[in-house]
């Protein structure tokens, strides 16, 4: 049984002989003790002194002296300013390095019959995935593992922008300046030919609004009138009445996109159970919006535009149809919704959008809920942090974003360099090299940014990244590549791995003492929604091993009972690396 847990309970039924009450749970309060003093869990005393009415140290020794008395696993126990620190007997630790070894799902939880939705990606069909996109997929994805492990139904799903004036704007500019090219004729990626022609669309955009201010007009009036902008415009409406010659070059352009998104995500190791177009799901939110116009909870303007009043919820009043008929983002986002709950019934929907989409969810939960749905209050936005750059932020209509699949590159050519550097790949063929530069780059990628809280901004440095000796997936990477290379050798010389209750150094007491934590980190990553706890685990487990190496005989170790007690141990920190690293998407190399 979990140690926080028989504390606790000996805990309760330790104030209640000594003081003869029995405490609220919320009184009872056990923590791992902090890496400065000795011990292994902490009892928080100042909770009880209302009962004990003694002063936190005699509180403390009073209940140490029963727990004691009470728990054969605890060794000893020390009173510290109030504080009380339990030693849990090496005979504790062992049995707990036998239940890890013993159990292949260790800290996976059984199924709850919960069903969670998760929508990440939400790329737009004009242009290509970048470095934002990147933390979402990794986030989304990653997220999506840890709330399998804790036993949750996940549904992975992504919505595609495909339709809207962005769409228009790329679609005009390539009938403009594209000279019929395709992705087959010019040799570019099919998302990076439309990113191309986005570009081109926003720097003549940019030169029409320049010139009519020039002429004398205002410039918020000088960007409604742009030639350019009204073609664009014009060309929304069309899609929305189904002209036939406009959706024949949406679904020609849009084709090219998706081919090259899918390759992006494939890199990746990104994939979905269920993909939406918005193309699909504007009309029923327009049908919804209608209804609810009818119902009173919208109201329409002199212009015909449909807006929701939300002043009364703290808010302003949302735009949900414009005066020519045509949907806004919130329009399509309440059709998605709907649709998903018709189709799953899930009981929460998870949404990792950034957080500049605060107040889009917020209205979206709020609409919802005027519509009637109570499941709406079961909506999350999982808002995370932009990704920013030494040289600041990215804008994609300027062209200045750093491309997706461009990074990936340099992350794998960085990690070519890097393990060439190292002279130990002499005897892998070039092939083997390759993926293994493949592995390494992606991983240097995916840790940097999910080690991080999603919440926070974060700036992320690609040579920092994958770094062999920091807080980098390369460095947990090498340590299992380690750990797989001695249990080969070991394998070879005939040893076998098995507890034989041999005693045991302080350093092995705690890496069990850290593997035995991995159930609850699952636990609360998923209550938190951040790999980021995850990648902490593994670092820490990465790094207390290689201390433990540096100073341990494991393979020469004359006593084969000790050898083959830590060739288990060994076994059980690769396991649980690879077990980590794979709630993170990462794989870990069995050589490097």
């Amino acid at each position: 049984m979990n140690a926080e847990i028989i504390i606790t309970e000996a805990l309760g039924k330790a104030v209640e002989k000594l003081y003869g009450t029995v405490p609220a749970s919320e009184a009872l309060q056990v923590q791992a003790t902090r890496k400065e003093f000795e011990g292994d869990y902490t009892v928080v005393v100042f909770p009880l002194l209302r009962i004990s009415r003694r002063s936190p140290e005699q509180t403390a020794s009073e209940m140490g002296k029963v727990i004691l008395g009470m728990v054969p696993d605890i060794e000893s126990y020390q009173v510290i300013k109030g504080f009380l620190n339990l030693k849990m007997s090496p005979e504790y630790w062992m049995n707990r390095l036998q239940d890890i070894s013993g159990n292949p799902d260790y800290g996976m939880k059984s199924p709850s019959g919960r069903t969670v939705m998760i929508e990440f990606s939400s790329p737009n069909t004009n242009k290509p995935l970048h470095l934002g996109h990147i933390r979402n997929n990794l986030l989304g994805w990653s997220v999506s593992r840890i709330l399998e492990a804790n036993g949750h139904r996940v549904i992975k799903v992504n919505l595609v922008n495909d339709r809207g004036i962005h769409i228009c704007k790329s679609m005009l500019s390539w009938l403009r300046y594209g000279q019929n090219i395709t992705p087959e004729s010019s040799g570019i990626k099919g998302d990076h030919l439309v990113g191309d022609f986005y570009v081109r669309f926003d720097r003549q955009y940019r030169e029409q609004v320049k010139e009519l201010v020039s002429g004398g007009m205002d410039e918020e009036q000088a960007q409604k009138e742009a030639p350019i902008m009204q073609e664009a415009q014009s060309m929304l409406v069309k899609w929305e009445q189904g002209n036939r010659q406009v959706i024949d070059l949406w679904k020609k352009m849009n084709g090219w996109v998706y081919e090259g998104f899918e390759r992006t995500y494939e890199r990746m190791g990104i994939s979905f159970d269920k993909i939406y177009y918005e193309s699909d799901t504007y009309l029923l939110g327009k049908e919804l919006v209608m209804k609810g116009l009818e119902d009173g909870a919208f109201y329409r303007n002199p212009d015909g535009s449909v807006w929701c009043d939300l002043t009364a919820e703290g808010l302003d009043h949302k735009l949900l149809l414009r005066a020519d008929g045509t949907s806004v983002y919130m329009t399509q986002d309440l059709g998605t919704a709907v649709s998903r709950y018709q189709e799953y019934g899930f009981e929460t929907h998870i949404y990792v959008v950034g957080n500049e989409q605060n107040y889009h969810f917020q209205v979206l939960k709020l609409i919802l809920k005027k519509l009637g749905f109570s499941w709406a209050d079961d909506i999350i936005h999982l808002s995370y942090g932009m990704v920013e750059l030494p040289e600041g932020r990215m804008k994609s209509r300027e062209g200045t974003v750093v491309d997706a699949d461009d990074l990936m590159d340099n992350m794998v050519d960085t990690a070519r360099e890097t393990s060439l550097e190292s002279g130990k790949l002499g005897d892998m063929t070039p092939e083997g090299q390759e993926r293994l530069f493949e592995v390494l780059g992606i991983g240097a990628l995916k840790y940097f940014i999910l080690k991080v809280d999603p919440r926070r901004t974060m700036l992320f440095d690609p040579r920092e990244s994958i770094d062999f000796n920091g807080n980098t997936g390369p460095f947990i990477q090498y340590t299992f590549a380690r750990i797989r290379s001695i249990l080969r050798k070991a394998a070879r010389r005939g040893y076998h791995s098995r507890l034989c209750h041999r005693p045991m150094l302080e350093k092995e007491l705690r890496l069990i003492k850290l593997m035995t934590d991995y159930p609850r980190i699952i636990e609360e990553s998923g209550q938190a929604f951040s790999p980021a706890q995850i990648a902490n685990f593994s670092f820490d487990l990465a790094r207390e091993f290689n201390q433990y190496y540096h100073e341990v005989t494991v393979l020469h170790e004359e006593d084969s009972e000790l050898r083959d007690q830590r060739l288990l141990l060994l076994e059980q920190v690769g396991r649980l690396l690879e077990s980590a690293m794979g709630l993170l998407g990462i794989i870990l190399p069995e050589r490097m």
